[in-house]
């Protein structure tokens, strides 16, 4: 297994991180959480440190290295957001002016809630633009601007401005804007202003570029103990790219946050993005009420933001099919961590080593996991019960006979064979907020399911911070 240690400065501090003892912790926390393969990026005391532990794949054995590519799935969501604030910073997009001054085909289905859908706002998640709208719009260089179109009818999840809903359309539409501004395709731009900058050199988008490196294969739950290889190792299509379709190494990833780490500038000095633009990215633009999907507290233009016991943070997730991704930046404490897996029990796996890493070298006390509580509350869910609907899902609430809370998740629309429908015990932990016990579905731990009521009274239910309201009674 290929280990390293990289130094990226001529001159540093010295450096206390311990890498065999963070390996030793990487291998066995992965191997308890039957996580098939990960690799670790550690930014701290001015040095970028590399591991990597397991497999790429289980059915060939091949084991997984420091220079392993892994999907970002929603982690492609940062690499949009600076591009977009580039274009801001330079005064090329107004980020409060409505989507249609730059793109006059922009639309949804609520023609008048359309001309209040800025930048801004795709951004942050506040557009009330749905997430799981799929529509394969083909390989060509226009797979964006089809998809856009395609988009036009959608529904949106709320009123803009009103709540946070997490949207993948969003950002697609602001890979569109991208395009348009800069007269490349957003793979192009991105490729030009942000990966070439950096000498990202093991950073791509398309699968075909993924071939000429070593490349994580998804694994999904199977039969027995540990998963096994996904059916596919990436059903994407092309135009899912500036939401969902990075391919990376942890290193590269780790660069990535270190530009904003550094005020937006390169490691040779280059301003790649303007200063004022990087601490717009970092302020805190909305509250987020399904605070422990990405144990986050609230949200930015593109990161996640954190607030532990003080110490502010800023991150990222991302999922595709089998692999998830985490990065977390400590400002405070100079610290970048990322962690890339392919399967398993990951997000446990996430919040042991992190609780470990961001408290020994960033001081930070990360919550407790997500999790009901060992004598669960008393609650009347009969207010909830109800079918809850948004694009691509739709969400029953029930009572069993026993008493007991239900809820059941279906794939609709073109998410339709996406999965099967994923059937949820509920445990309260209050009068709004649950656990759903959907065992190694969601990489093998608890769901939260949080209700809400949305500004014109229409209750809702959040599910990976996707709002969906209430359709029927």
């Amino acid at each position: 297994m290929r280990r390293s240690v990289r130094d990226h400065r001529a001159e540093g501090p010295d450096v206390t991180f311990s890498c065999a003892h963070w390996q030793n912790r990487l291998d066995a926390l992965r191997a308890a959480h039957r996580v098939p393969g990960a690799t670790l990026a550690v930014f701290t005391e001015g040095r970028i440190h590399e591991l990597a532990s397991g497999i790429l794949h289980r059915g060939t054995g091949v084991e997984a290295t420091t220079d392993s590519v892994f999907h970002l799935g929603s982690m492609a969501k940062l690499y949009t957001a600076t591009l977009v604030m580039q274009l801001a910073a330079a005064g090329e997009l107004d980020l409060d002016a409505p989507v249609s001054e730059v793109l006059p085909e922009f639309s949804v289905a609520d023609a008048e809630a359309a001309k209040t859908i800025t930048a801004r706002r795709l951004l942050s998640h506040t557009s009330g633009m749905t997430c799981d709208f799929t529509y394969d719009s083909g390989r060509g260089d226009d797979c964006l601007a089809t998809y856009v179109a395609a988009a036009r009818n959608v529904a949106l999840d709320c009123p803009p401005g009103t709540a946070v809903s997490y949207s993948n359309v969003g950002y697609n539409i602001l890979g569109r804007i991208v395009e348009v501004l800069t007269g490349r395709t957003w793979d192009r731009a991105l490729k030009e202003r942000l990966l070439a900058p950096l000498s990202l050199t093991r950073t791509m988008t398309l699968p075909e570029e993924a071939l000429a490196f070593r490349t994580a294969m998804g694994h999904v739950p199977g039969d027995g103990p540990d998963p096994e290889p996904a059916p596919a190792w990436d059903m994407m299509p092309r135009s899912a790219g500036p939401y969902g379709r990075v391919l990376a190494t942890a290193a590269d990833v780790l660069r990535l946050a270190k530009l904003h780490l550094d005020g937006g500038s390169a490691p040779d000095g280059t301003q790649v993005l303007g200063p004022r633009a990087v601490a717009e990215m970092q302020r805190w633009a909305v509250d987020v009420p399904d605070r422990w999907t990405v144990s986050a507290d609230g949200w930015g233009l593109g990161w996640s933001l954190y607030d532990w016991n003080g110490i502010p943070g800023y991150g990222h997730d991302g999922a595709s099919i089998g692999q998830y991704a985490f990065l977390r930046v400590v400002p405070g404490a100079d610290l970048v961590v990322v962690l890339l897996t392919n399967g398993g029990a990951a997000r446990p796996l996430y919040a042991d080593l992190f609780r470990e890493l961001l408290l020994e070298l960033g001081g930070v006390h990360m919550p407790p996991a997500f999790a009901p509580p060992a004598r669960p509350p008393l609650v009347d869910v009969a207010p909830l019960v109800g079918t809850y609907r948004r694009e691509g899902v739709v969400i029953t609430v029930s009572v069993r006979p026993d008493g007991a809370p239900h809820l059941l998740y279906e794939f609709a629309d073109g998410m339709q064979d996406f999965s099967p429908p994923l059937s949820m015990d509920l445990t309260p932990l209050g009068d709004t907020v649950f656990a759903a016990d959907a065992g190694s579905s969601c990489s093998g731990d608890w769901t939260p399911v949080v209700f809400g009521t949305l500004v014109d009274g229409t209750p809702c239910c959040y599910i990976g911070m996707r709002c969906a309201p209430l359709a029927t009674r």
